[in-house]
């Protein structure tokens, strides 16, 4: 079978995770490794002569590893503030783009991002795991059936305390953008998913936003508690503990998103969809559809209770990598999904096929990191979003990333 030439750049902890998943995936093969640490390179290039028993070429520079003929795609995972650049460079370069997630840094980057694609036609992907999650994929399906009815509003939240991430574990770029910046610095998480299901950048688009933030005391608390925090105690914090972001849509539809990364919470995307006949929500597993007992209010604890966990019995609208997923797939990061996204992007390299997360929904969702930093500064003053199909989102048609199955009711 044809296979797709991968070099991948970044060889950290995220990079190194996605190794493991690429390697899984019969359709590639990892040709070249970069990163600017030799240890981190080893690494890499030891990962896939184990499980390959071939061995990559080592790239220090990734100018360098862009030149290589036998290298056809490249797989972007170092630092936030490269992502774009990188993306950029690759598909100048001719190399199928594959971008790990993170922010913006101001809008014009992303305008360039859009600009070099339309340029080269370089085929790229923006790799939002999210996007192919179960639950996200069960509420995008029943919203396709229309057993929601019209779709209203949406939420979805990045809540992950990462304080001993970025102090102690991880101690990384990520503290860099939380000392200097106040903004919803990592809103694709939660905002992918919603703006496939709401079909941004085709047929709808997200028109403007407003941001404020909460002062910032969960991370400078956090200082003195780690022994590497300990050198910033003097540090000021600019980023905020909490950041609700309010977008509105052109057609209708209202979406909110929060960032809380710095106080103690457990890990959510709170991922909620409501509609005219039901809605969905993350958290409890719940699927609901109006219903009679909803309006009765007479025993609401029990009757909501009934609902929790019942996510389950909606299997047949179920996408079929989900309904197969095998518990190997299920170990391939992030509890399969970047097993699926990995081969949906493989998939539409090697078949010419649009990439299911493209270059127009990079720049818009990328872009609200740059925008809401805007807003919050500006007291929370309305930013208007860019319209990055420049019109195109008129007409361009619904692209899903999976095939939804159609249910019969019973």
């Amino acid at each position: 079978m044809k296979k797709l030439n991968v070099g991948v750049v970044g060889c950290g902890q995220r990079g190194m995770g996605l190794i493991y998943t690429m390697l899984a995936c019969e359709e590639a093969d990892i040709v070249a490794v970069c990163d600017i640490s030799d240890e981190k390179r080893a690494a890499a290039v030891q990962r896939v002569e184990e499980v390959r028993k071939t061995t990559p070429v080592s790239y220090a520079d990734f100018e360098d590893m862009l030149k290589d003929p036998n290298v056809e795609a490249v797989v972007i995972c170092s630092s936030w503030e490269e992502h774009i650049r990188m993306a950029i460079r690759s598909m100048k370069a001719g190399k199928i783009t594959a971008m790990e997630v993170g922010c913006s840094y101001d809008v014009e980057e992303c305008w360039e991002l859009v600009r070099t694609y339309e340029e080269t036609k370089t085929p790229i992907m923006m790799m939002e795991n999210c996007c192919f999650d179960r639950f996200e994929l069960l509420s995008t399906s029943l919203a396709r059936s229309g057993k929601l009815g019209e779709i209203v509003f949406m939420h979805g939240a990045y809540s992950h305390d990462l304080r001993f991430e970025m102090l102690e574990n991880n101690y990384n770029y990520r503290l860099g953008n939380y000392l200097k910046r106040n903004c919803e610095n990592y809103p694709t998480h939660e905002l992918g998913p919603i703006a496939k299901l709401l079909d941004i950048n085709r047929g709808n688009k997200m028109l403007s936003l407003v941001s404020v933030a909460s002062k910032a005391a969960g991370l400078k608390e956090a200082f003195g508690q780690y022994e590497k925090g300990k050198a910033h105690v003097n540090d000021v914090v600019k980023q905020g503990d909490i950041v609700t972001t309010i977008i509105t849509c052109a057609n209708g539809e209202v979406i909110t998103l929060t960032l809380d990364t710095t106080l103690p919470k457990h890990y959510s995307r709170e991922f909620t969809v409501r509609g005219t006949k039901g809605y969905c929500v993350q958290e409890a597993n719940m699927v609901l559809f109006d219903c009679k007992e909803l309006h009765d209010f007479a025993e609401p604890e029990k009757t909501l209770q009934r609902y929790i966990n019942n996510g389950e019995n909606y299997k047949d609208y179920l996408p079929d990598c989900w309904r197969t997923i095998t518990q190997k797939e299920m170990e391939l990061g992030h509890g399969g999904m970047d097993y699926m996204m990995f081969k949906a992007f493989f998939k539409a390299a090697l078949n010419g096929e649009p990439m299911p997360v493209d270059a127009y929904d990079a720049a818009a969702w990328l872009s609200i990191t740059a925008l809401s930093e805007q807003s919050i500064a500006q007291g929370g003053a309305p930013q208007p979003i860019p319209d990055f199909t420049k019109g195109k989102w008129l007409t361009r048609p619904r692209l899903d990333v999976v095939e939804f199955p159609t249910v019969e009711e019973k």
